[in-house]
């Protein structure tokens, strides 16, 4: 990061101020298809404003260029991964797991109960492997059919999934944010988590309840659910194994196998099952390729799918909208929105306006209560404007130490305030990493499954009432304590 001292207030409010007007007006005219490329526009026009007032303070272009490609380069994993879920989707749509995970599924959740049983069993998956993004991927997709299925609302249930995924992410010691917040904050990973209990244990039970409340008393009739089985059966062969490459998928992740190579064998595999128990529907989806060998024909079938998805072609209006999607072509659009939104996020950081703003926050702090709500508001509005999770995460949590340190507190009050804000609303961010892979797995809109989000929401409330009413606080004297303990051991 550029250390530019010379950035006065108005300058760096510049970018910014821009960009919120911009976005502004995309939304007011595209509305809801302002993500299809206007709010990238206002992005990349930010991206040139924060630049020509890096100019105007003596930066070159190239050392500005040199941020908007860092800030790229920050999200290739994730944009990797998001290919990957693209080629997942559509192969294991046309192998059948999908649509097998749609007809156990019915037999198996109770409509009434829905939406807290999906939180309740992305929570226990996502404890287990660590990871948000695999749980909405794999058992996020399958829970969204089963909702669409039972006609139940998909931005509540996709509310549902991202809760239960991202408590359990948060608790998880193979999570990568739970081992960046206690990295950045500088302790323990186990204490860290142990500490986030205080938080997180509240929230996501307020969340359950509320999910419990809403329930659904106005679903899919139980023939309504029948004639959907009978459709899936007629269209594929189902059977439990077909569930196979799913299982295999958490096995690998489970094992700490990276996230991007475990999707695309999996996705791999449900090649092979589709050509094995469903040659079919390869053939269908292959079109006509009569002047090819049978073997080259499940190539292309195979080929079509893992670039551009299954198309369903039923006569079931509501089967083939429920299962035409996937393709790696289907998440070009979120990538070109997350590479436009991490140039200027890049942009910022490197010129110095983002750390000139986080240390602008940290003015007005008098209290603990007013420390930890400056955390909360300060990741918030780091994942905004740098659109990254990680980017929230870590330059919070080495700009704070000191600040939390003159407060009396321990670190790991920072550590579990990164995480409860943080990571929490990277989801609820369109343009963020995190909000435009959710938006494109579950198929629903940032904005329209947000207020549903209960747990990610009530998580950085808690925080900063804790805060207020000094709860759940440990003292400075605990990071000494925890250092002398390692020293004797």
């Amino acid at each position: 990061m550029s250390e530019n001292n010379n950035i006065s207030p108005v300058q760096a409010l510049i970018p910014i101020v821009f960009l919120v007007l911009m976005l502004a007006c995309s939304v007011y005219l595209f509305g809801s298809d302002s993500s299809y490329g206007a709010n990238q526009i206002a992005l990349v026009l930010a991206t040139c404003v924060a630049a020509l007032v890096a100019r105007s303070n003596g930066m070159g272009w190239r050392e500005a260029q040199d941020g908007i490609i860092h800030g790229i380069g920050v999200g290739l994993g994730p944009t990797l991964i998001l290919l990957s879920v693209g080629m997942l989707i559509g192969t294991w749509i046309l192998c059948g797991t999908v649509p097998a995970m749609i007809y156990y599924g019915v037999q198996i959740l109770d409509p009434s109960i829905f939406y807290a049983a999906s939180a309740a069993i992305c929570a226990i998956v996502a404890v287990s492997i660590g990871s948000s993004w695999t749980v909405a991927g794999t058992l996020g997709i399958g829970l969204m059919g089963i909702a669409g299925s039972f006609e139940l609302s998909p931005a509540i249930t996709a509310g549902a999934i991202i809760s239960g995924a991202y408590f359990g992410d948060k608790l998880s010691p193979m999570s990568d944010t739970t081992n960046l917040a206690a990295a950045a904050a500088g302790v323990d990973l186990f204490e860290h988590i142990r500490h986030m209990l205080w938080t997180t244990v509240p929230s996501f039970s307020i969340a359950l309840l509320i999910f419990a409340m809403i329930g659904s008393s106005e679903g899919a009739t139980p023939e309504q659910i029948n004639a959907l089985q009978q459709s899936l059966t007629t269209e594929f062969e189902i059977g439990l194994h077909l569930l196979l490459p799913l299982v295999l998928m958490l096995f690998l992740v489970f094992k700490r196998f990276p996230a991007f190579p475990s999707i695309v064998i999996s996705a791999l595999t449900g090649a092979v099952f589709a050509v094995l128990f469903q040659p079919e529907q390869v053939q269908k989806l292959a079109g006509d390729s009569t002047d090819l060998a049978h073997g080259f024909v499940l190539i292309k079938g195979i080929w079509i799918a893992l670039f551009d998805g299954y198309v369903s072609n039923s006569g079931d209006e509501f089967l083939d909208a429920l299962l035409s999607k996937g393709g790696m072509s289907s998440m070009l659009n979120t990538v070109w929105l997350i590479i436009s939104a991490l140039g200027f996020g890049g942009v910022l950081e490197r010129t110095g306006i983002l750390s000139y703003l986080l240390n602008l926050a940290l003015r007005g702090v008098k209290s603990v209560g007013s420390l930890i709500t400056t955390t909360v508001l300060t990741c918030i509005g780091t994942n905004i404007l740098a659109a990254d999770q990680f980017i929230a995460v870590a330059l919070p949590g080495r700009m704070y130490k000191d600040a939390y340190a003159k407060k009396n507190l321990s670190r790991l009050n920072l550590s579990r305030t990164l995480e409860d804000s943080a990571t929490m609303t990277s989801a609820l961010i369109p343009w963020n990493t995190c909000g435009a892979y959710m938006s494109a797995t579950l198929g629903v809109a940032t904005f329209s499954y947000a207020p549903y989000a209960f747990f990610n929401l009530l998580s950085p409330l808690i925080a900063i009432a804790y805060g207020y009413f000094h709860f759940a606080l440990k003292p400075a004297s605990y990071d000494q304590n925890d250092i002398d303990s390692a020293q004797t051991t």
